[in-house]
């Protein structure tokens, strides 16, 4: 999903020369320049700084320690949360939507997802149906 932000572009219109106001003034350039908006979309992952890598390997899952990670598991529901550390998530079984706190859209996150969610980041979680994770606190500059 993305995010839609909005960029000024230069562009031009041109003034008729019967324009009464156009007549009095003395000017010889019938263009004058004015600012238009421009959409730019960007990625949620990219504006609310999560990390995903799609499809992980098993050698990347060895390195990172996953097997060891504590697991969690839920069947289909919503659920609020908030991170007060990042946190590193290796989803085993399933998808979830997040959707960030004051925003329509969503991110999608599936089977073989690893994500990395910042500190304070809030949103509510949307499960469809099983689910199951593994999961690790991350300290302060730690890099996965």
């Amino acid at each position: 999903m993305a995010n839609v932000t909005m960029a000024p572009t230069l562009c031009f219109f041109s003034i008729s020369g019967n324009s009464s106001a156009f007549a009095k003034c003395n000017l010889s350039l019938r263009r004058l320049p004015c600012i238009k908006a421009m959409r730019i979309e960007k990625p949620l992952e990219e504006l609310y700084n999560v990390r995903v890598e799609r499809k992980v390997s098993p050698e990347r899952l060895e390195e990172l320690g996953v097997s060891r990670w504590s697991v969690w598991k839920t069947g289909k529901c919503r659920l609020p949360w908030d991170w007060h550390v990042d946190q590193l998530v290796y989803i085993e079984e399933g998808e979830v939507r997040v959707v960030p706190d004051g925003s329509q859209q969503y991110m999608r996150f599936e089977a073989g997802d690893l994500v990395r969610y910042p500190k304070w980041f809030e949103a509510d979680l949307w499960f469809n149906g099983f689910y199951q994770e593994r999961y690790s606190f991350r300290a302060y500059g730690d890099d996965y």
